[in-house]
């Protein structure tokens, strides 16, 4: 590793802290380095506040050390007025002379500009530092302003002789197939996502709220598919607690209290138009954990980027098989007596 991607491999460190706190906005970290020390960290924390340019500049003490040193960044800084002024402005006016950048910003607004804005200012510029994992690192961004849809993860527990679920059960209270600590990770994860599904028979069989009460952060929005809009609103979905979006196939109305409907074509392609509408929607991830019939829809068209599947350690004999990926995982984990592997759809690599 040379001394570029070491400092890069930093700002990515620094990134992930603002994983789930960001969107619609990257995650972005930078360092700065006078003399091969650095001098100055940040990260970008908030969607609405200071970029991590701005506050890794803002953490350097002696700022006239930056006329002398090299400002490292995960992605591009942009070039544009949003929330805050363009970052790149910012390194032109503190006389920084170098920048090295992770990965080009795929965003309209910036693509490219914000290195074209440096150039002509005289700066010098190095652009694709380990690319891979920057790219990586923002692969919710990434997938949203690239693909047009948001980076989907499928999430599904199954028993050792693969079961979603009993034949019957006589509760509207899920069955846990995983323990205790799968379910509190699921909930971290949940924190780090814009978006959340379920399918009607989910939310009749388990009635789940979805939230992220076993973790701290923000609860992603829920996504319901509710065709007839038949579900009672007594479900826990419907406490208005956090933004709920019902899927169906005659209703349009604007969110109110926390709650909005939401028409789409129930077509051969469904997935394809849950899709369309989180990025109408502005949500850049979302978290599939629906039944065994969304979760194949997903699968069978080719609309999913991970799964996230746990095998606990309990068998049903029979029931709701859960869908099969004919697919190596990319990593594995034991949690106590759970098996979590991690899926990657090659395809989208």
């Amino acid at each position: 590793m040379n001394i570029h991607e070491k400092y890069i491999k930093r700002c990515i460190e620094l990134a992930e802290n603002g994983l789930g706190n960001t969107y619609p906005n990257p995650l972005v970290g930078s360092v700065i380095v006078h003399d091969n020390r650095i001098i100055g960290e940040g990260w970008h924390q908030k969607a609405g506040e200071a970029h991590a340019e701005v506050n890794a500049i803002n953490s350097v003490k002696d700022q006239q050390l930056l006329k002398e040193a090299t400002i490292y960044v995960s992605l591009e800084p942009c070039s544009h007025f949003g929330k805050t002024p363009p970052c790149s402005d910012l390194i032109i006016d503190k006389g920084i002379p170098r920048v090295v950048i992770g990965t080009m910003d795929p965003f309209a607004k910036v693509a490219g500009r914000g290195i074209k804005k440096l150039l002509e200012a005289g700066k010098e510029v190095q652009v694709g530092i380990l690319e891979e994992q920057c790219t990586a690192l923002n692969r919710r961004f990434f997938s949203f302003h690239r693909k047009k849809r948001p980076y989907i993860i499928l999430k599904w527990a199954q028993t050792r002789d693969l079961f979603l679920a009993p034949k019957t059960k006589g509760t509207n209270r899920p069955v846990w197939i995983s323990n205790r600590y799968s379910k509190q990770l699921v909930h971290k994860w949940r924190s780090e996502e814009a978006g959340i599904l379920v399918g009607t028979g989910t939310a009749l069989a388990d009635n789940p709220r979805l939230d992220i009460r076993n973790w701290t952060g923000n609860a992603p929005v829920r996504l319901v598919i509710d065709r007839e809009i038949k579900l009672s609103k007594e479900l826990a979905l419907f406490d208005r607690t956090i933004k709920t979006i019902v899927l169906n196939k005659q209703l349009n109305d604007k969110e109110h209290l926390n709650l909005q409907y939401q028409k789409i074509e129930f077509s051969e392609n469904i997935a394809g138009e849950i899709c369309r509408i989180c990025h109408e929607q502005e949500i850049q991830s979302l978290i599939i954990e629906g039944g065994e019939n969304i979760l194949q829809q997903f699968i069978s068209s080719n609309l999913w980027d991970e799964a996230r599947v746990f095998t606990g350690d309990n068998r049903f004999g029979n029931g709701v098989k859960a869908p099969v990926l004919d697919l190596q995982p990319v990593s594995t984990r034991q949690i106590e007596t759970d098996l979590l592997e991690t899926f990657r759809n090659k395809h989208h690599d």
